[in-house]
């Protein structure tokens, strides 16, 4: 049988990760291919740099957290097709994922993955779970 932790347990594991990160980190939505981890460097090009409000994800609740606020950039960076993000503070990254279209299933879902530069963009789902229920 496999660990498992009450709702509790992994709701604090998950407000823990907004708490380590900080405020105001930045979101990269970028394009090529997604690195191995967060330790390796960053590829492809950045399509879209915003900073994140100072409370950027909501409490955790029944082992899932949201985003909080409107994440939106106004005008992208650069024209290509989003494919991967990363959340950083400061140079370091310490959430990275896929990038898809609404519904798309991709661990963040935008407006639209094909961003042009000066067009804005809308992150329309981003949801932390924890494991081990």
């Amino acid at each position: 049988m496999a660990i498992q932790f009450s709702t509790t347990v992994r709701d604090a594991r998950l407000d823990t990760i907004e708490s380590t990160i900080g405020t105001g980190p930045t979101l990269e939505i970028r394009s090529g291919t997604v690195p191995a981890n967060c330790a390796a460097a960053d590829g492809g090009t950045v399509l879209a740099t915003l900073t994140l409000p100072s409370d950027w994800m909501a409490a955790a609740s029944g082992g899932a957290k949201a985003i909080s606020g409107t994440w939106q950039d106004l005008s992208c960076d650069a024209t290509g097709t989003a494919t991967y993000f990363r959340i950083k503070q400061s140079t370091t990254c310490h959430i990275q994922g896929t990038v898809t279209a609404t519904s798309g299933g991709g661990d963040m879902e935008v407006s639209s993955t094909s961003f042009t530069l000066g067009a804005s963009f809308t992150v329309t789902s981003f949801t932390l779970t924890d494991g081990n229920a």
